[in-house]
């Protein structure tokens, strides 16, 4: 093993793993620039993990990265390699970074794609530092990642129409929105788009409790409503349809989906990704691996990858409550 206090930074390579999210090109723009001002050359492994097990990359300069920033997506490309899962796969990844004399590697992605950095500093002399970049928003240690507000944006473009149509007939609408596990994306659209029942996969809310949220508002003589659920909370369509048995309403479903991960990455987007691409070099620089760079109290800091990794971040329920007085 390379002892880290002698080792001198001469190259760095870069990995967007995982589910994309708007910004993650701005963040590759962000690295490779602030690298090359310091003299370092940069590799950008391509389509997530696959690119370090068969060793496909490009060579990153400050002119092949112009004209990306406001593009969604990432020129990378990403996947989900379940080969990257096991041993042999992260030990290939490893032999692909030495192959390489890749000195430090920065991993742009979510909770997953963090976990799977940690497994490979286990097994390479690199030094490895995160940058979180994911919609979802549930990476512990950062209040933001990159992506999330982009994300939000894009659902409250949606719901905005979708109100007008909902007024217009006296209907309620579902909007399911991404977040499978989490709630974050669904609690923050849901507040800032007026909603008057958001669903999250953390806060139980019971069909009768929603039946009589939906007759209370009625009574005050609202006759249309937004309803915002994770996808993580089960069947939405189901869920449509016992609504419409119970309350004896006119409700549709419109599912955002994958629109959501896609799209020019919003101006808060893209000053993480500057903020988060230059925290990730400077780590680099200070020789400081096994790090995630992070958003706390609105400075740019770092965190621990092994502790973002192993602790889960909280949601503020509370902001249900909250968006429950907004919605009366």
């Amino acid at each position: 093993m390379l002892m880290m206090e002698k080792m001198i930074m001469k190259r760095i390579s870069l990995v967007t793993s995982g589910g994309d999210a708007p910004g993650m090109n701005a963040a590759i723009r962000a690295v490779t620039r602030v690298a090359c001002s310091q003299g370092l050359e940069v590799l950008g492994f391509e389509r997530g993990w696959e690119g370090l097990l068969t060793n496909t990359f490009k060579r990153l300069t400050p002119r092949n990265v112009g004209g990306i920033l406001h593009l969604g997506g990432t020129i990378l490309r990403t996947s989900r390699s379940p080969r990257f899962r096991k041993m042999e796969g992260i030990r290939k990844a490893a032999e692909t970074l030495a192959l390489n004399n890749i000195d430090g590697l920065v991993v742009a992605g979510g909770d997953g794609s963090l976990r799977g950095a940690l497994e490979l500093s286990k097994e390479t002399d690199a030094l490895i530092v995160g940058i979180p970049a994911t919609i979802d928003n549930d990476v512990f240690g950062t209040d933001e990642t990159i992506g999330f507000d982009s994300a939000v944006n894009t659902a409250i473009t949606e719901i905005d129409k979708i109100r007008d149509t909902a007024n217009s007939h006296d209907r309620i609408f579902i909007v399911e929105v991404m977040g499978r596990k989490r709630g974050f994306l669904a609690l923050t659209i849901g507040l800032t788009a007026g909603a008057e029942i958001i669903l999250v996969p953390e806060v139980e809310y019971p069909l009768d409790q929603i039946i009589r949220m939906l007759e209370k508002n009625a009574a005050k003589g609202k006759k249309s409503g937004i309803i915002v659920a994770a996808e993580g909370i089960g069947d939405t369509h189901k869920l449509l349809k016992q609504i419409e048995e119970k309350a004896g309403v006119e409700v549709r479903l419109s599912v955002t989906g994958y629109a959501q991960r896609g799209g020019n990455p919003t101006a808060r987007s893209r000053l993480l990704a500057n903020l988060f691409g230059n925290k990730a070099v400077e780590l680099l620089m200070n020789r400081q691996g096994n790090r995630m760079v992070a958003l706390l109290e609105g400075k740019t800091t770092s965190i621990g990858l092994e502790k973002t990794c192993k602790t889960e971040k909280p949601l503020d329920v509370s902001l249900l409550q909250l968006a429950k007085t907004l919605a009366t």
